[in-house]
C-alpha cells in the first residue's frame, strides 16, 4: 500500500466505497475484514455508504449484510435510494442519447441491457455474463421482445461482451459519440456502461456532502474503476485499488491492495482510522 507524505486525509466523516472491485471479492462476497472494517468506522462516528453501477435491487443485500443507514448511489450515483431501496432522486438517460447508445452498442456487436423501470431488460436470456450478474444482483433478468420502447426511460445501458480490448475500444469511441449527451464508461472489463451525463459518483459525493452537512474535503472515496475516478476528484481523499489500472491508481491519492487480498479493510485501518 502505497500513501504520500502530503497525501494524508483530513478530518473524514464520510467513506463512500465503489462495490464490484473495491468493496467484494472477485467472486462478490464480503469478507469478514470488510465487515470488521465498516464496524470500526461506526465505532469511529465515520459515517459510510456505496456507490456503484449497479441498480438499487443489487445493493439490497449489501445494506442488509453490512447494516447501512446512509442513502446510496446506485447506476453510477445518478439514483439515490435508501437502504429499503425507496428511491430518493433518480435521473435518466435522455431519450435521444439513449436511442443513440443502444444503436451504437449494437453495431459494435455487444450484447445490450436495458436498466428501466425496476427491470434489467435484455432480449437474449442466454447471453454473456448473464449468470453472474443474476448472482451478483440476486434478481432475474427481464425478457423482452424489443429494447426499444424502453429507451426513454431508461437509467443505464450496457454493452456486454468477453472482448475486454474490443469494449475498450469501443468505451474510446462511443464516449466521443456521446459527449456531453451521456457518460460512458467500462464498470468491469466486460460491461460497458451508458449512464446520464454529468450524474454520476462525483455527483453523489457532492449529493452526500448536501445531505450530511459536510464539506467535500471530509470524504473519501475508495474505487477500482475509471467510473471511479470522477468520484476521487470530487473527494478530499481518494484510495484506489491494487487491482486497479495504473490510470485509475494514478488519479488517486493512495493505493491499497486488491479487492481479494482485502484492500479495502486494509486501506480503512490504515489510512482512514490510524490517522
Amino acid at each position: 500500500m502505497t500513501l504520500p507524505q502530503d497525501a494524508c486525509p483530513a478530518d473524514i466523516a464520510l467513506v463512500i466505497s465503489d462495490v464490484d472491485g473495491t468493496l467484494v471479492t472477485s467472486d462478490k462476497r464480503l469478507t469478514p475484514a470488510t465487515h470488521d472494517a465498516v464496524r470500526r468506522l461506526a465505532q469511529a462516528g465515520i459515517g459510510f455508504t456505496i456507490a456503484s453501477s449497479r441498480p438499487p435491487i443489487g445493493l439490497k443485500p449489501l445494506a442488509a449484510e453490512l447494516g447501512l443507514t446512509l442513502p446510496m448511489g446506485a447506476f453510477n450515483g445518478s439514483t439515490l435510494v435508501a437502504p429499503d431501496l425507496t428511491i430518493l432522486s433518480e435521473t435518466l438517460i435522455p431519450a435521444e442519447a439513449a436511442r443513440t447508445a443502444a444503436q451504437l452498442l449494437a453495431e459494435a456487436g455487444l450484447d445490450i441491457w436495458v436498466f428501466a423501470e425496476g427491470r434489467w431488460n435484455l432480449t437474449d436470456p442466454h447471453g454473456p455474463y448473464i449468470d453472474l450478474e443474476r448472482r451478483t444482483l440476486c434478481a432475474e433478468p427481464h425478457t423482452v421482445a424489443e429494447l426499444g420502447p424502453l429507451l426513454d426511460r431508461a437509467a443505464k445501458i450496457v454493452g456486454v461482451s468477453a472482448d475486454a480490448a474490443h469494449l475498450e475500444a469501443c468505451e474510446a469511441t462511443i464516449a466521443l459519440a456521446l459527449d456531453g449527451q451521456a457518460d460512458v464508461h467500462r464498470s468491469q472489463a466486460y460491461y460497458l456502461d451508458v449512464t446520464p451525463p454529468g450524474a454520476g459518483k462525483a455527483g453523489f459525493v457532492n449529493a452526500m456532502s448536501r445531505h450530511l452537512g459536510i464539506d467535500r474535503s471530509r470524504i473519501a472515496t475508495f474505487g477500482d474503476a475509471g467510473n471511479d475516478v470522477p468520484m476521487f476528484a470530487r473527494s478530499g481523499f481518494s484510495v484506489a485499488m491494487g487491482n486497479a489500472a495504473p490510470a485509475v491508481q494514478a488519479a488517486a491519492r493512495a493505493v491499497t491492495d486488491g479487492n481479494d487480498a482485502d484492500g479495502f479493510a486494509k486501506a480503512v485501518a490504515e489510512f482512514i482510522l490510524r490517522r
